[in-house]
């Protein structure tokens, strides 16, 4: 089980790293998460939501993502609430005090799922949250501690030396642990070091007789590592100050793609095969002065849209993005697309009776004569469909991808757009079905120049820039008009990072000790 001293220490990458070594030697293996409280998340083939983290390391498996791989996921809605999903499926909008009345219930499911899991595995992988010295939180604790023991699993702390503080972290965790908690602890590992390890020995062999613990390995800072994260936070830090994929300051040539920031921003993911894009730069604009001269703009995904809005609103972003929707129109160049929450956005008005966000009704932008109603019942599926020619120039293309929202969204009567000075600008035009599913139900909705482009335009669909044609297509166009270079076909794969990953945490570790820990010498 890899524990770590503080969140974000490289839990997860280190725990998808050695589910793809044991994979690799032939083991039957798969990960495991009791507890997960993250903003993005994935729909599973059988309709069912789970965390990205776990979805990573099953493809590190070789395996299909499972809801047993992950049975508990808390999305924040809230500071002191969260939605609560068990087994893949919403049980209801919990704050702080009623989950700690659930977690029982909740503790019943995470043993029912990992019994059931492991029961045809050789190995798990486990991953714990957090720390396990979080002493306000040990005991109601099922996600560390508590969950290796049910699990009889050993222990790997890792701690974050790039941060500052390591050995002090990992000296005052054993202190605040058990005396059997901490005989679980089998070594350490140090993650995400920059410069000669050699140079820690002095601090290594003291820690180690300090508390009778061996280091397992120093991991290197793994620069450009292009795997999902789970959450926003990672993605934020690597695309500010912006320049990403080879595209250096002051280069020429460069496709320029700004993401408003959202304090709720969900599915970051949905960002990652753009942001590999060679000749690609996405940034992202958390002011106005931030916004520059975008040829695309992505609004993302969002866990509480109409909060969402009004952050656009307050920092004078909502008026950036109406501005490049006039550029965009008028001068028939450029794309200004919302995914999920995003789509929500470009709308007319988004309406919450059942206080699931804010409660009430909220202006939207205004871009897109659509409503949107967030009701009970929320659409998990995987989907499959066709973008039309109007979105790329280059006939239909192929999407797939992943639904999950609450949000009821379908055309209104033609509105009105107010700026946020309130002046009336113009009125929609019809909106157009740019998107469908392979019975021709719409997937997505947009707004065409006089061409016939679509300029203003959003979907549902998770996941769209994933198919490496569409994405191909609609990166094309944009360079097309702005008068740049075609760039490469790409392909989206996670395979060969992830055995990058794994050949350098191999060589990091001391495998063989861990192994022998775990009886697979």
């Amino acid at each position: 089980m890899v524990q770590g001293t503080c969140s974000n220490a490289g839990k997860s990458l280190l725990a998808a790293a050695l589910c793809r070594l044991l994979a690799r030697r032939g083991l039957r293996v798969a990960p495991f998460k009791a507890q997960n409280m993250a903003l993005n998340s994935f729909v599973t083939s059988d309709g069912k939501e789970m965390g990205r983290a776990q979805v990573l390391q099953a493809a590190a498996c070789g395996l299909a993502p499972d809801v047993r791989m992950n049975p508990v996921l808390l999305k924040p809605t809230s500071n002191t609430g969260s939605q609560v999903i068990v087994l893949g499926q919403p049980v209801g909008q919990m704050r702080v005090g009623e989950y700690l009345r659930y977690k029982p219930t909740a503790w019943q499911h995470v043993r029912q799922a990992y019994r059931s899991l492991s029961a045809g595995m050789d190995v798990m992988v486990l991953e714990g949250a957090g720390s396990p010295a979080e002493i306000n939180l040990k005991a109601h604790d099922i996600v560390n501690m508590r969950m290796a023991r049910y699990a009889r699993a050993h222990v790997a702390l890792v701690a974050d030396i790039d941060r500052g503080g390591a050995f002090a972290a990992l000296a005052g965790t054993m202190a605040l642990l058990t005396r059997a908690e901490r005989a679980r602890v089998g070594g350490f590992i140090l993650n995400k070091f920059r410069g000669d390890a050699s140079l820690l020995d002095p601090a290594l062999t003291m820690l180690q007789k300090r508390t009778g613990k061996p280091f397992w390995g120093v991991v290197p800072m793994l620069e450009d590592l292009r795997l999902p994260e789970e959450d926003s936070v990672s993605l934020k830090e690597g695309l500010t100050p912006g320049l990403h994929s080879g595209a250096a300051d002051g280069t020429a040539d460069v496709l320029d793609i700004v993401v408003p920031d959202l304090p709720h921003l969900s599915n970051a993911t949905d960002l990652d095969a753009l942001r590999d894009e060679p000749g690609v730069r996405l940034r992202i604009a958390r002011n106005a002065d931030q916004w520059g001269a975008p040829h695309a703009v992505i609004l993302p995904g969002s866990r509480n849209t109409v909060d969402d809005l009004r952050f656009l609103r307050r920092t004078g972003l909502a008026a950036c993005v109406l501005d490049f929707a006039d550029q965009c129109l008028r001068h028939g160049r450029g794309a200004l697309v919302g995914v999920c929450g995003g789509l929500q956005m470009l709308g007319a008005e988004i309406v919450d009776p059942l206080g699931l966000e804010e409660g009430g009704r909220e202006a939207g932008l205004g871009l897109l004569p659509l409503g949107t109603s967030l009701q009970a019942a929320k659409r998990l599926c995987r989907s499959n469909g066709w973008a039309q020619a109007c979105l790329t120039g280059q006939g239909r293309q192929q999407v797939w991808g992943y639904e999950i929202h609450h949000g009821q969204t379908s055309p209104v009567t033609t509105v009105a757009r107010q700026r946020p000075d309130g002046l009336a600008q113009w009125a929609c035009a019809p909106v157009q079905v740019v998107m469908a599913d392979s019975e021709g139900q719409p997937l997505g909705w947009g707004l065409c120049d006089a061409r016939g482009r679509a300029r203003v335009w959003g979907s549902y669909l998770h996941g769209l820039f994933d198919a490496d044609a569409f994405r191909h297509a609609f990166l094309q166009g944009l360079r097309h008009e702005a008068g740049l270079p075609s760039g490469p076909k790409t392909v989206y794969s996670l395979g060969p990072e992830l055995d990058r990953l794994a050949d350098a945490v191999e060589s990091a570790l001391d495998m063989p000790a861990i192994l022998r820990l775990m009886g697979l010498d």
